[in-house]
């Protein structure tokens, strides 16, 4: 829902901001005034392209700003999420337009494309009058509306799955038949599968082999190493570091009645001879394993340039040739049933098609029946609007239903005819303004504001009608306004009366230069301005009698 909006420099429009609420917000004010200025300052906000003579002469830059509550969950969050634009809850539009032609945009203060900005404010307002930016007149946003009217959203579920899975199956076949002769790779598969099963290619075997090598490779200087420690330690040609011990700690025993931390120390000792021993112990294990047959190390050396030369060959690192071995593994599978998979993929896909069939039939039948409904409750408001013998209908164009379509199984045209005799047309053909944003009204408040968009603008909604009609207009402005925000853009005092709030719209030179003010309207404002807009330039006592009549009945 918008909640605020600022305008400078724009047009006509020196500073202005506006504060919104729920329910319907009528805009009025003399023609010229510039209540239109507001429609399309959100036009800009919604990414038109615009040029520099929307910026107001004398000015820079005109700067655009709009504040939306987006509830958590809605689509705009969504998108916001999605785009990496989310800033806790927040849903800013900022938009400037250099007098030099020249345009930014921003989205919680960090810079956009118009086209994000385009797809943001698609999922926020939806703008009805003689304008492009219209959501109705975009098939897509068609058949939106009408899926919603339908509550089928257990249908669309389904067609959209059978959609995912039929098009899977498609992708599949597809990869399999672009294969085409496998045969000779199969047999380069084979070879090289062949090489890499010939070692042993786990982790562990590998690292153990360049711990061997390298141990093999250093054998010399092992067993010098080995041999002087254990001279050392044993003793060879002096008394050995364990006799050593012994001996002092002998010597010490005989002390040990005179200074009790002796006896600590022989503890220690004892735990040091034992110790040593230990080391002995391995370091002769570690001297006769050195003793291996010299042959040994010519065969490791042979061993670990067969793998060097195998991960050289596949262009991966020592560790990742086990790897490889799966990857070339579970390609020569595939390859080899690829051929039975095509059979079974054939029986799958017709399946999947019949699926997808089954559940776009059960959706057909509820766009239909809805399609119905819609038809004739909007055609009955048409007639309720001023254009008697006007018709609605909804189109639906059945799809060749050879390729999996999420969105089901037909297209949807919404078709209008404005006059008794006339033949249906595309709503986005017609060609009157004010006719099309009433028909816009009609779908929309036969919807009963179904329109995921929250908030929905009809500019000049009321053009080239009067009396009873407009006031019917204005009841139905006001009954969407219970399901969705609406802004009106009207001149007309019966549909301006069923607003919840109300702005005014004035010009006047301000320094020689015409300029307008925008301003919200209390409860004797509004009785003055509808007096206005009711008695022209000379506002009677009956025109202030009709003001009131006409806000007292609001409904």
């Amino acid at each position: 829902m918008l909640r605020h909006l600022a305008i400078k420099d724009f047009a006509v429009v020196r500073a202005a901001e506006l504060e919104f609420g729920e329910g319907m917000t009528v805009i009025s004010g003399e023609t010229g005034a510039g209540k239109s200025l507001l429609v399309d300052a959100l036009g800009f906000l919604s990414g038109l392209r615009a040029d520099s003579g929307v910026v107001r002469h004398g000015a820079e830059r005109a700067e655009l700003s709009a504040e939306f509550s987006a509830p958590s969950g809605s689509p705009a969050q969504a998108w916001l999420a999605d785009n990496e634009l989310d800033d806790e809850g927040q849903c800013q539009l900022r938009r400037v337009i250099r007098a030099d032609g020249g345009s930014r945009a921003w989205i919680n203060g960090r810079s956009v494309t118009l086209s994000q900005l385009a797809e943001l404010a698609g999922r926020l307002v939806e703008i009805h009058g003689q304008h492009e930016h219209q959501a109705l007149l975009a098939r897509n946003s068609q058949l939106d509306l009408l899926d919603a009217f339908a509550r089928n959203d257990a249908e669309r579920a389904r067609v959209r799955e059978a959609a995912r899975a039929w098009s899977a199956l498609l992708q599949e076949r597809e990869q399999l038949s672009g294969q085409g002769d496998v045969s000779d790779r199969i047999n380069y598969l084979e070879h090289q599968l062949a090489e890499l099963q010939r070692e042993d290619l786990s982790p562990a075997a590998l690292e153990q082999l360049v711990a061997s090598h390298r141990r093999q490779a250093h054998a010399t200087g092992l067993i010098q190493a080995c041999d002087a420690a254990l001279g050392q330690l044993a003793g060879d040609d002096t008394p050995s570091l364990t006799r050593q011990l012994q001996q002092v700690r002998a010597d010490l025993a005989r002390q040990a009645e005179h200074e009790p931390r002796l006896r600590d120390v022989d503890g220690l000792l004892d735990g040091a001879a034992i110790q040593i021993e230990e080391a002995l112990s391995l370091l002769g294990q570690v001297r006769d394993d050195l003793d291996g047959e010299p042959l040994q190390f010519d065969a490791l050396e042979r061993k670990l340039a067969r793998v060097h030369d195998l991960a050289r060959k596949h262009r991966v690192p020592l560790e990742g040739l086990q790897e490889q071995h799966d990857r070339l593994a579970a390609e020569l599978d595939g390859l080899r049933g690829a051929g039975e998979r095509l059979l079974k993929l054939n029986d799958e896909i017709g399946a999947a098609r019949q699926q997808w069939r089954d559940a776009a039939g059960a959706l057909s039948r509820t766009r239909q029946r809805a399609a119905r409904a819609l038809g004739d409750t909007t055609t009955a408001l048409i007639a309720e609007l001023g254009m008697g013998g006007g018709r609605f209908e909804i189109a639906l164009e059945p799809q060749d239903g050879e390729r999996p379509d999420p969105t089901g199984a037909e297209r949807v045209e919404f078709l209008v005819s404005a006059n008794a005799g006339q033949p249906p047309r595309a709503l986005r053909k017609v060609a009157s303004g004010g006719e099309l944003a009433r028909i816009s009204l009609a779908i929309e408040v036969a919807a009963l504001g179904l329109d995921a968009v929250p908030t929905m603008v009809f500019d000049e909604v009321d053009t080239g009608i009067g009396g009873a009609v407009a006031e019917i207009v204005g009841q139905k402005l006001r009954a969407l306004g219970a399901q969705r925000q609406v802004l009106c853009v009207t001149h007309l005092p019966q549909v301006a009366a069923q607003g919840h709030a109300h702005y005014r719209v004035s010009k006047a030179p301000v320094e020689g230069m015409t300029q307008s003010a925008v301003e919200k309207l209390g409860a004797k404002q509004r009785e003055e301005e509808l007096a206005r807009m009711l008695g022209g330039v000379e506002v009677s006592k009956e025109a202030h009698a009709a003001a009131k009549r006409l806000l007292a009945n609001a409904v």
